[in-house]
């Protein structure tokens, strides 16, 4: 198992180096100019360039982004004057995990009992309701999603807000409209893993030993079922809490969303570096957790290593 986990810890700490770099280099490559406006003249803009190091080579760059990068710092931005990419994420993460613990946690809750249920109830009315859900779910956008719900809930029917964080009624709609691409994912992950199971000899012996229904459910049926959605559920969770730039901009919401939005439209460079690095550190500690518990969940990991 020790092997197991520095494997992966070997892994994910090279897939942060090849996204700093590659990030790095694309924005480098980005068109443009972030000091270019109208009141700058060209000394103030020599001066400002030669102040974030711009003017050096791009591997000089380099090594210093990587060099502040191991000490924490992400820089400062460009756009928001002495304020540094790390106050900002500060001030913007709790939102957007805030509204993204509440969709996973709704999506996880909601999906595993429809997915479950739908595989008991595999070929009547249930079972084809949960299955559409799951289709609209997946093929319906977040915008689409978020701006009907604003439209019907909130303007029409004048149940909830339409925009702004503030108290537990500001935060239905953009949670069920994060939350519903999620849940249409995880409901039919559990549902074809639960009928793959339900199939299984150890089943039919669990049946022939004479135990409950309810025990073969919960204790082979789910046990069993749900390693897939272990998987699945860490880079989704990551994606989620780190916020979803759509989600936030229609609601109004001052998650991580509006200072990457604003960051690319005004090519700050500190930011667009700062929230991609954050948003891929993030995402690579979630598998790397994932695949942890992966390892004690699943015996055939722990076989294969020894």
């Amino acid at each position: 198992m020790k092997r197991y986990i520095l494997q992966r810890l070997i892994i994910s700490l090279l897939t942060i180096w090849v996204l700093v770099t590659v990030v790095f280099i694309l924005v480098r490559l980005m068109p443009g100019d972030p000091f270019i406006s109208e009141k700058m003249t060209p000394e103030i803009r020599k001066n400002m360039m030669e102040y974030h190091g711009f003017d050096k080579p791009w591997y000089v760059q380099y090594l210093k982004y990587l060099n502040n990068l191991l000490h924490g710092d992400l820089g400062l931005s460009l756009k928001y004057s002495n304020r540094s990419v790390n106050t900002i994420l500060a001030q913007s993460f709790p939102i957007s995990a805030d509204l993204g613990i509440r969709a996973v946690v709704l999506a996880t809750v909601l999906g595993l009992f429809l997915g479950v249920m739908a595989a008991l109830n595999n070929g009547r009315f249930f079972d084809y309701f949960c299955v559409i859900i799951a289709i609209i779910g997946v093929s319906v956008p977040d915008f689409v999603a978020g701006s009907v719900l604003q439209y019907v809930f909130g303007l029409k029917l004048h149940m909830f807000p339409i925009a702004r964080w503030e108290s537990f009624r500001h935060t239905v709609l953009p949670v069920v409209a994060l939350s519903l691409n999620t849940l249409a994912v995880i409901t039919r992950t559990m549902r074809s893993s639960m009928l793959e199971v339900i199939n299984e000899d150890y089943i039919l012996t669990a049946k022939a030993k004479g135990l409950s229904d309810c025990e073969i459910v919960t204790r082979h049926e789910i046990r069993n079922a749900i390693l897939p959605i272990v998987t699945i559920l860490g880079p989704i969770t990551a994606g989620i809490l780190t916020g979803t730039f759509v989600i936030e901009q229609i609601y109004a919401i001052p998650g991580m969303g509006r200072f990457y939005v604003s960051g690319i439209n005004d090519r700050d460079y500190s930011m667009i570096l700062g929230m991609t690095v954050f948003y891929g550190v993030f995402l690579v500690a979630a598998n790397f957790v994932v695949d942890i518990i992966y390892g004690f969940v699943d015996p055939r990991i722990r076989i294969s290593e020894k």
